[in-house]
């Protein structure tokens, strides 16, 4: 059968308007929620929140609220199968044209994060009280030694070689 020129050149038309972008956003959403966020060091609002992005890939991410402990950390924005090359032809026709990508993060209260810093201290100070009861050798001598390797107690587990846990 052969198309009329006006028909192929509908045809041809209605399968260009039927492909086009894939809006690809970013849902962020924290606990608790209102935290103000910093995606590659440039602030792009406050928690719930959803951002586009063009790149898949590892972004830096930082949340900031009062009364929380600052979150730095890296999430990644990872490729669909469908945005492929070659695939992703067939794809925009076909399916979705939307990418939704959910990152939940949860901020620590800031008494919290100060409790655990106060614990290292009372730690580390109970440390040093016991190296200066020793005589200066013996407290030279411990603050260098090295902790021994962990073995690995697991069955099964090659004896007489530690793990790196």
């Amino acid at each position: 059968m052969r198309f009329p020129l006006p028909q192929l050149g509908v045809l041809l038309g209605a399968c260009v308007l039927l492909t086009g972008c894939v809006t690809r956003t970013l849902s962020i959403t924290s606990e608790p929620s209102g935290a103000r966020v910093f995606l590659n060091d440039q602030e792009v609002g406050a928690t719930p929140l959803v951002v586009g992005f063009t790149h898949y890939g590892t972004y830096d991410v930082r949340l900031e609220k009062e009364g929380s402990r600052a979150l730095w950390t890296k999430a990644e924005a990872v490729q669909p199968w469908w945005e492929y090359p070659v695939v992703d032809l067939v794809a925009e026709v076909t399916g979705p044209k939307e990418v939704r990508i959910p990152w939940h993060f949860k901020l620590e209260p800031r008494e919290a994060a100060k409790a655990r810093d106060a614990a290292a201290l009372a730690a580390r100070a109970q440390d040093m009280r016991e190296l200066n009861r020793l005589p200066a050798e013996d407290a030279d001598a411990k603050a260098h030694e090295k902790p021994a390797p962990k073995t690995d107690s697991r069955p099964g587990a090659p004896s007489g070689q530690g793990s790196a846990r």
